[in-house]
């Protein structure tokens, strides 16, 4: 008898455990199907948005452009650093993203390099360095970071802005106070972002010297 009920309460286990698992399955397929839902209804917009985002960091990289009421428009040109640029960018961990041509007509008005820094204090930062023909920074926009309120987060407001009018082959940074066209002043107690930040700008001005074919900084 007692085998008998061992083998009834084994089999209700096993139906117990049946019934749960397709419960489970179940719920995962459901919140599977609601999540791609969910993606697909969400895709359109958030490419809207993107889109719209770079379009504003591509201005922003131009303001004496806007300011004399020059509209440019910006052109993927499809770059793709060669093996021997990308591997030395990744020596200062930064990749390049797309790279914009700066039109205003016909006429070239200069380049947006997307620069990506893969080591910052608080994860990767993903900024935009507008070039003009001559070589000279207009300006840098950030558009993704993560740092440290208070310390690394103030990049936008007290780093980038030291980098437009400026004219250089690349740019280091000093914590004695910048006296050289190529030298910028670290943000007090964010070393780690300064020179992240610093990388990427120089990782982009390099990839737009580069296209300008090189030797505008002297010009």
């Amino acid at each position: 008898m007692r085998r008998e009920a061992d083998v009834v309460k084994n089999k209700s286990d096993v139906s117990v455990m049946l019934k749960e698992a397709g419960i489970l399955f179940c719920i995962t397929l459901i919140a599977g199907l609601l999540l791609g839902f969910v993606y697909e209804l969400t895709k359109e917009p958030r490419r809207i948005q993107q889109e719209k985002a770079i379009q504003e960091a591509c201005i922003a990289v131009f303001p004496d452009a806007a300011e004399q009421g020059i509209a440019l428009r910006f052109d993927d040109i499809g770059y793709v650093p060669e093996e021997a640029l990308a591997a030395e960018l990744a020596e200062d961990n930064v990749e390049i993203g797309t790279v914009f041509a700066a039109y205003n007509d016909s006429t070239l008005y200069g380049y947006v390099a997307e620069a990506v820094s893969t080591k910052a204090y608080g994860g990767k930062i993903v900024l935009y360095v507008g070039v003009g023909t001559d070589g000279t920074v207009n300006g840098v926009s950030i558009t993704q970071i993560s740092e440290t309120a208070g310390l690394g987060m103030e990049a936008s407001n007290v780093l980038t802005p030291q980098f437009a009018g400026r004219k250089a082959e690349s740019f280091v940074f000093t914590k004695s106070g910048a006296a050289a066209e190529n030298e910028v002043d670290a943000i007090s107690g964010a070393t780690i972002t300064t020179r992240a930040v610093t990388n990427a700008v120089n990782g982009g001005l390099k990839v737009a010297l580069r296209l300008l074919g090189g030797g505008a900084v002297n010009e």
